[in-house]
């Protein structure tokens, strides 16, 4: 499978989502939210992720989205025809509209991020983010260990879900279960953290050189031609949902 990104700086993919997904949360409209779901939908193959692959790794968005636009639904502001009017409730055609911007609008940002984030390389993260941003080296340390923990969770959600049910604390409900791994992973995660936190600091991560000798790097980290060229395309793409949004008369500034 081809993939257009890949090779490309870990601080590109990072700049290809800012790009990406700024400019939908400027605008509450339907329309910007669909162009940019359809070019998300169409580039996903070209870089390196299936479409029944990024619907299978993205299957609780799909969850959480119509639940984000209910509220939208019930209680945003009335306008056009109103169909339906309890207490403080109320659906109109504009509550309607604002509903499904905002249901396309959680797909349209996160899919993005699930398609441009899902292999990136924690070290080669820290070295664009020390060499090219020139952050401060603990600043950097700690995202980089961050930022492997959370490859983590998968292998501990299955350790943990095999060892309840060799103690026999499967047997429940789904929802209960779900709640009750995911406070242990939680409880899990913080003492990870800690325990990482200590030896780091014990090891002296992040302290300034003594003698004010200059940092060296094993692997250098650039922006090169080709990194630039991906950016330019993907700043096209990111305006193409909204020239079409404000050419439709559909951009709707902060909701405005």
């Amino acid at each position: 499978m081809p993939n257009l990104i890949r090779g490309v700086n870990p601080l590109t993919r990072l700049a290809l989502i800012l790009l990406i997904t700024t400019p939908l949360l400027l605008s509450v409209d339907w329309v910007s939210a669909a162009v940019s779901l359809l070019v998300t939908f169409i580039f996903a193959p070209l870089c390196g992720i299936g479409l029944v692959r990024l619907l299978k790794m993205s299957w609780p968005l799909f969850i959480i989205s119509p639940i984000s636009g209910i509220s939208m639904l019930l209680y945003a502001q009335e306008g056009g025809r109103e169909y339906f009017s309890f207490f403080l409730a109320t659906v109109t055609d504009n509550s309607i509209e604002l509903a499904l911007a905002m249901m396309l609008r959680v797909l349209a940002v996160a899919l993005p991020v699930i398609v441009l984030a899902r292999d990136i390389d924690p070290t080669e993260l820290g070295d664009a983010l020390a060499q090219i941003l020139r952050l401060p080296a603990r600043f950097v340390i700690g995202a980089v260990a961050g930022v492997r923990m959370l490859t983590l969770f998968k292998d501990d959600w299955q350790a943990m879900t095999q060892a309840r049910r060799a103690r026999g604390l499967a047997d429940r409900g789904k929802i209960a279960h779900t709640l009750s791994m995911s406070f242990g992973l939680l409880v899990l995660a913080l003492r990870r953290g800690g325990k990482l936190a200590t030896a780091m600091e014990a090891r002296g991560f992040g302290r300034p050189i003594p003698g004010g000798n200059k940092r060296t790097w094993a692997r250098e980290s650039k922006l090169t031609r080709t990194d630039w060229i991906v950016m330019l395309c993907s700043l096209i793409l990111a305006s193409l949902p909204v020239i079409i949004s404000v050419a439709t008369d559909s951009w709707r500034f902060l909701g405005l």
